[in-house]
């Protein structure tokens, strides 16, 4: 008897991929790092979105190198995933939020940014993650654009170059507020930079920042995002409103997004979905459990 399928038959449909769920120690800041990392072991989370600050693992503190591998191998034991976030408030400045940038006047202070992005890469390499966060800062006073612009290209290519050599994609993220906010910011600068290839420079899509200012909605911008994507952030969030929400406390329609990030890990996207919750340390514990709850819910397959 033939076994070939009758004429309109479907192949059945494989499994729903399933998301890697990681929680941002950035949210987690009341905790000390080994307790965070066990407790995201403990809820059944895939990785973590590892923040250098000063509370946790310090990138201008002596012994980096040790420390490093400290953390490499509490990560390894708990079979936790990593991306390297560069996010942290004051951590080279203690009274300017986010300062100095890589967009400041003084070459000095931008400079001091581009190192802490180099030691971020060395981190990463070290911790084998599967990227390196990053963002441009807001344009300072009196600076046009088109300088502006030259800053952010100038200091991130050493930045780049160091990426590329140790095989860890930088992935850039759209800030609202900042010199680059939109995805079509994302790709000014690529251009800028001379196209390079997507395994070098990428993005960090954070999938409130999508309902906050994008015009596509926050699936779309999945698919529109998916050759560059190393790295996703989610929370909810309001349209127009730059504030992180806990799930269910802002606009955003899950479900369509999550079916869109499961596309993406078909695809081949084996990096962390993130929940960034950076304002609600006070509570995280708690949500970090609710979170994955949420998600889970929302996409059994996570």
């Amino acid at each position: 008897m033939s076994t070939a399928p009758h004429l309109g038959s479907r192949p059945t449909p494989g499994p729903t991929p399933r998301l890697r769920l990681g929680y941002g120690t950035n949210g987690l800041t009341d905790l000390r790092l080994d307790e965070a990392l066990g407790l995201l072991a403990d809820l059944g989370y895939d990785g973590v979105g590892l923040t250098l600050d000063h509370m946790h693992l310090d990138p201008l503190a002596p012994g980096m190198a040790a420390r490093t591998a400290r953390v490499g191998r509490r990560l390894a034991a708990l079979g936790l995933g990593v991306t390297v976030e560069t996010g942290a408030r004051y951590v080279l400045d203690p009274r300017r939020k986010h300062g100095p940038s890589l967009l400041d006047p003084d070459p000095e202070d931008r400079a001091a940014r581009t190192r802490l992005l180099l030691r971020a890469v060395r981190v990463a390499a070290d911790l084998g993650a599967h990227a390196v966060h990053c963002f441009s800062g807001t344009v300072p006073a009196q600076t046009a654009p088109d300088e502006a612009w030259k800053r952010l290209t100038t200091s991130l290519t050493p930045v780049l170059e160091a990426a590329d050599a140790a095989r860890v994609p930088l992935a850039v993220e759209p800030e609202p507020g900042h010199l680059l906010a939109t995805l079509d910011d994302f790709h000014h600068l690529r251009g800028l930079l001379g196209s390079p290839a997507p395994a070098v420079l990428g993005l960090t899509l954070d999938i409130g920042h999508c309902q906050c200012l994008e015009p596509l909605s926050p699936a779309d911008c999945v698919r529109a995002a998916a050759p560059w994507v190393h790295h996703v952030q989610i929370e909810d969030m309001r349209r127009g409103v730059h504030e992180h929400l806990p799930f269910g406390d802002g606009e955003i329609d899950f479900p369509p997004v999550l079916a869109a990030l499961a596309d993406l890990t078909a695809a081949g996207y084996a990096g962390l979905t993130v929940v960034e919750l950076p304002r609600h340390s006070h509570a995280g514990p708690e949500l970090a459990r609710t979170s994955l709850s949420f998600l889970r819910q929302e996409a059994p397959a996570c």
